[in-house]
């Protein structure tokens, strides 16, 4: 009978832990910052945010009640980088999404980057594509917005091409935030892959190695995410909706 009773405790207390953390998710606000680049380098084409990075870790979080605002260097209507777009790169989240109006059109109509203040918000979570390599990669804006979530003890979260928005971040000390830090982000090989090796202004593994951080990757095209304190990160579109639970996890330990 004691068993019994101890089992039917631990059942209830895990059932109201559940309860608690979604509570305190629906009191949780994220900023998502993309990009506002469109041009390829000189090729001509056009590039952007990889949709499927925004909208899988969007929904996993919205569907446990957070609230996500969504921002970029020039505000307004973030370009999509239109080879995300085909059919080969559909998922049920990107799917949702463009039939999602109410989320198309809070997409449209993003915050100024300069106009947002990491206090209103408890985490920052950035998408990829290769858009960020031009211009997240030096926004003062984006910067100094990453280095105040991080020296406020906020998470913040990063997938694919987005690591580039932390090329020039800093910590406390003044040394690369990625410095002796467990980081991954879009791998050399799968640049090569996609042949654009000799079109982006750097590579993301070279420049995350260049800055300290301890480099980690899995398999081309695999999921793979990992967590060094405050800091989250993903390594290609696959890895979205991983990195979005782990920054879930993450919030749930702090707030």
């Amino acid at each position: 009978m004691k068993n019994l009773q101890k089992i039917t405790l631990v059942g209830i207390l895990a059932v109201m832990s559940t309860v608690g953390y979604s509570q305190k998710l629906k009191k949780t606000k994220v900023l998502f910052v993309v990009t506002s680049h469109d041009k390829l380098g000189d090729t001509g084409k056009k590039t952007g945010l990889w949709i499927e990075e925004l909208a899988t870790p969007y929904y996993e979080l919205v569907d446990q009640g957070v609230t996500v605002v969504i921002a970029s260097p020039k505000g307004g209507q973030p370009p999509i980088d239109p080879k995300s777009t085909s059919p080969d790169f559909q998922t049920e989240t990107t799917k949702r999404f463009y039939s999602d109006s109410k989320t198309q059109k809070i997409f449209s109509k993003t915050l100024k980057l300069s106009e947002v203040n990491h206090e209103d918000y408890d985490a920052v979570f950035y998408p990829g594509g290769h858009g960020p390599l031009w211009d997240l990669s030096e926004d003062i804006n984006s910067i100094q917005l990453i280095e105040s979530f991080y020296n406020n003890n906020k998470p913040i979260a990063f997938v694919c091409h987005a690591p580039a928005a932390l090329q020039h971040v800093k910590d406390k000390s003044g040394q690369p935030l990625v410095k002796g830090k467990k980081v991954t982000g879009f791998t050399n090989s799968e640049e090569a892959a996609v042949g654009l090796t000799d079109i982006v202004p750097f590579l993301i593994e070279d420049m995350l190695k260049q800055n300290g951080a301890i480099y980690k990757k899995g398999a081309d095209w695999s999921s793979f995410a990992i967590s060094d304190g405050l800091l989250i990160s993903g390594q290609n579109p696959q890895s979205a909706g991983l990195v979005a639970k782990k920054l879930i996890e993450k919030i749930k330990t702090i707030k």
